[in-house]
């Protein structure tokens, strides 16, 4: 099918999904409801044992559904990434939604800007409304809408990405902000629209998780980073 579309135009939408059945099928409508067009959708199910396999096959041929073993988050966007056709990637995480001109606003911005390499938005958090209302209560969020250095707010060119190369799957946390780095490091260029593009869902699954997490591998996540920049800079020395 992608064949009779011109890939230079076209946007690889990479959604890995782990046993995310409550949420998948808002996050898969919310891409196939963009004003933009054309759209190549990537359902990677990351040894999902829930109804996220039957979900996503229920969207039929408007998305390419893809069952991986369980790996973790990272190794199902990369996959999702070698089989993607698109000229541009988008990611979107199965329990988010993306507003309407989210690929719109932000392929305009690559079209008229040929030496930006990505493009972010800001997103708008919000409380599950299927949290019980104890549960509910406990969580605070900030009611403002703030910048997104997320996945679900990303739009970036092919070239762009291949120069930094796939997520980093030995992280348990955090290959997002490993990956961020390290596009810094190679001198990306980016964009934040002042837009919402993105709607994070905060629920009882992504909570506490994230924040155990943090520790440790986001740590260790930044040490890697100024490893990296040390080195760089006594080999540039080194030269000099």
């Amino acid at each position: 099918m992608h064949n009779l579309i011109d890939d230079r135009k076209l946007i690889s939408a990479v959604i890995p999904v782990f046993n995310g059945e409550r949420y998948l099928a808002g996050a898969i409508e919310s891409v196939l409801q963009q004003s933009y067009k054309p759209i190549e959708i990537i359902v990677v199910d990351d040894g999902s044992t829930d109804r996220s396999g039957q979900i996503a096959r229920s969207f039929g041929t408007a998305i390419m559904y893809v069952p991986e073993p369980h790996s973790g988050i990272a190794a199902a966007r990369n996959k999702g990434i070698a089989m993607a056709h698109g000229s541009f990637f988008a990611f979107l995480d199965a329990d988010d939604m993306w507003t309407e001109d989210k690929l719109m606003l932000q392929m305009k911005v690559l079209k008229e800007n040929p030496d930006v390499d990505w493009v972010f938005g800001h997103v708008k958090q919000f409380i599950s409304p299927d949290i019980d209302a104890e549960s509910g209560r406990k969580i605070q969020i900030p009611q403002e809408v703030m910048p997104g250095y997320i996945p679900s707010t990303v739009l970036i060119r092919r070239e762009s990405f291949s120069r930094v190369g796939f997520f980093g799957d030995t992280w348990q946390i955090g290959e997002f902000i490993d990956w961020y780095l390290r596009a810094r490091e190679q001198g990306l260029k980016s964009v934040m629209l002042n837009e919402i593009v993105s709607k994070r869902r905060i629920h009882d699954d992504n909570i506490g998780i994230r924040r155990h997490a943090e520790r440790t591998d986001y740590v260790r996540i930044l040490k890697s980073s100024l490893d990296r920049q040390r080195q760089k800079q006594q080999k540039k020395q080194g030269n000099t």
